[in-house]
């Protein structure tokens, strides 16, 4: 199989789905050359990325992978002051603190939905730990913030919202055995209505949106992976 069908699929792939030519004018391309925009660490730039920013290396070869080992790099919250739930506080606009309990559902609900939609991986083979044939996919959610205000002391409030909050995932893909890394995505998102419209906020709409923006990334992550093994669109 030549490289270059290689580097297309890795890029579609890894930037949360399999991109047909059919539904984007201009495909993904990772720069070359002397004036190709490099990360810290020597990757190439991934120029029109459905993600917010991807590199990947220029020389890689997956044709040799045919398991996946999945790795958690942990969710990192905005550091944000505890107001507490006066009428001020809850007045003052978000982002707004994130306390303990809020963060263990948060995370109960992440690992969830993730481990539920890559139980549908058809391509690869998963696996819990690293080998010959083994290609590491580790993902983290950093900068995770909310807009909700928290419940007022005594009562129910009434209070929409068109963003309960947003949060950036970052992809590595790497091999298992060296740990050196092929690719990167970031890409950041918020937790929003159908449209950006407004809506009334409670644990359950608010659940069901954190719920709509974390299946969207499992999807197209599970997507992509599958992808690694499908011809590359004409």
């Amino acid at each position: 199989m030549k490289k270059t069908a290689l580097v297309f699929r890795l890029i579609t792939a890894f930037i949360f789905g399999v991109v047909s030519v059919a539904c984007t004018t201009t495909p993904p391309s990772i720069q070359t050359g002397p004036d190709a925009e490099l990360s810290f660490d020597g990757l190439h730039m991934v120029d029109n990325s459905q993600a917010d920013v991807a590199w990947a290396r220029p020389d890689f070869d997956i044709s040799g992978y045919t398991k996946i080992w999945l790795v958690g790099a942990g969710i990192e919250y905005r550091q944000v002051k505890d107001r507490g739930r006066s009428a001020m506080a809850r007045s003052q606009g978000g982002p707004y603190f994130i306390d303990e309990k809020s963060r263990v559902k948060f995370e109960e609900l992440v690992g969830e939905v993730f481990r539920d939609e890559l139980q549908k991986i058809e391509r690869y083979e998963l696996v819990d730990g690293p080998g010959p044939d083994v290609l590491m996919v580790r993902g983290g959610l950093l900068d995770v913030v909310s807009d909700v205000p928290p419940e007022p002391i005594g009562g129910r409030s009434y209070v929409y919202l068109s963003s309960v909050g947003a949060a950036t995932l970052v992809l590595e893909l790497r091999d298992s055995e060296t740990t050196t890394i092929l690719a990167r995505s970031v890409d950041r998102r918020a937790a929003e209505s159908a449209g950006g419209s407004l809506q009334y906020s409670n644990n359950v709409t608010n659940a069901a949106e954190v719920r709509r923006l974390i299946r969207h990334w499992a999807t197209r992550l599970r997507e992509g992976l599958d992808g690694f093994g499908r011809p590359p669109a004409k």
